[in-house]
């Protein structure tokens, strides 16, 4: 039962740490009712992201649904998304979504599309939007990319940064506790990483577990590079390397760097980590599942559990991405009920629960020990196709 008490564990942790991070963050009480300006006006929102990944899109969607239930957007059923985009539900949102007190904006999505010279001229745009214009009351930062540019002294407006891996890694924010400006915030989980391969270790009991990344500041903060060598070192398993291609405007260049890493990890290891990375994605996971099933590979998607409904063997369960979705929502409320970002507890973990797919799990051999069945919040019995783009 060892899973099991471990979850137990971390569910107590995470009690214990979410009450001390509110007292000593969260010094006022700030409310979530939704309210309009003092001017009568709605409340301009702005969103970025450094490129599309599925992860923006499940986050941005279920942030709307608790923006929802918590009033500030009328109830209703989002359209329908496909491939990895956000800016269908932004248009939808812009024209169609019924709010009396926040507005979408036309014309402030942002997308830099993993280009490196995009990227620098969005920015800048951006920030000379923030600064001269002041137009937005809050902008979405989607991702390393967006939060890294936005996380400034440039500007003053709010900066909610959503689905950075290590952003304090990645020098978005000062640390857990304090992001450094007044006007930024970044929710963060420091352990997360950590506790999936310790959980894919109890799990497997690998020797060899392989992992490919960009060999970037960026790609290596994605991965959690850090937090893998230290459970490297405490666990005695050894680290086998493939590097990729990630944040590149050539999205086929990623996809195929990708499919050429896994194949060798799987000539060379006995398990495998699949990191966040541009080329893992709708298109490359299914040629990613054949090459570690067909080789009786265990794999663990770093993402989350909807790479497990596609194949990958297990994955902490995310159940839709709601936790999170609704964490950012009640955040923003807060903002717009007078907190600085600055005010608001930054550490969120979600809850500890385990995605398996038992197709997979037939499919190389691996019998799932009773406690992690036990853990199991999502469990898939078939791999499911993926959605066309």
């Amino acid at each position: 039962m060892k899973i099991l008490k471990m979850f137990l564990a971390a569910a107590l942790i995470l009690i214990f740490m979410a009450g001390v991070s509110s007292a000593a963050a969260d010094k006022k009480v700030f409310g979530t009712s939704p309210r309009a300006k003092s001017s009568g006006e709605k409340w301009r929102i702005g969103y970025y992201e450094g490129g599309e990944y599925i992860d923006y899109q499940k986050i941005f969607s279920e942030t709307v649904k608790g923006l929802m239930k918590l009033g500030w957007i009328e109830p209703g059923e989002l359209p329908a998304l496909k491939g990895e985009e956000t800016k269908p539900l932004w248009e939808w949102l812009s024209s169609e979504g019924r709010s009396k007190y926040l507005q979408f904006v036309k014309g402030a999505h942002y997308n830099a599309n993993w280009d490196d010279k995009l990227r620098e001229k969005t920015a800048a745009e951006i920030v000379k939007r923030l600064k001269e214009k002041k137009d937005l009351d809050l902008i979405l930062a989607m991702g390393t990319w967006a939060g890294k540019d936005l996380a400034n002294n440039e500007h003053s407006t709010a900066v909610e940064v959503i689905s950075a891996s290590d952003p304090v890694a990645a020098g978005i924010i000062k640390s857990v506790e304090d992001s450094g400006y007044d006007h930024v915030h970044a929710q963060i989980d420091p352990y997360r990483y950590e506790r999936q391969v310790r959980v894919f270790h109890d799990m497997v009991g690998f020797k060899k577990m392989g992992i490919c990344y960009e060999d970037t500041e960026a790609g290596r903060s994605y991965a959690a590079v850090e937090k893998v060598e230290k459970v490297a070192k405490e666990r005695g398993f050894e680290i086998i390397r493939a590097f990729t291609k990630s944040d590149v405007a050539d999205t086929k260049l990623a996809e195929e760097s990708v499919k050429k890493a896994f194949a060798d990890l799987a000539r060379k290891c006995d398990a495998i980590y699949v990191t966040v990375q541009g080329g893992v994605n709708y298109r490359t996971i299914p040629a990613l599942v054949e090459i570690a099933n067909s080789r009786q590979i265990p794999t663990f998607s770093q993402s989350g559990s909807e790479e497990v409904k596609y194949g990958f063997l297990a994955s902490i369960s995310q159940a839709g991405f709601k936790y999170i979705g609704e964490y950012h929502a009640e955040t923003i409320s807060k903002i717009f009920n007078g907190a600085k970002p600055r005010q608001l507890p930054q550490l969120f973990e979600e809850p500890p629960k385990i995605a398996i797919n038992l197709k997979t799990a037939e499919i190389i051999g691996f019998v799932p020990p009773v406690d992690i069945l036990l853990a199991a919040d999502e469990i898939y019995r078939d791999i499911e196709k993926l959605p066309a783009n």
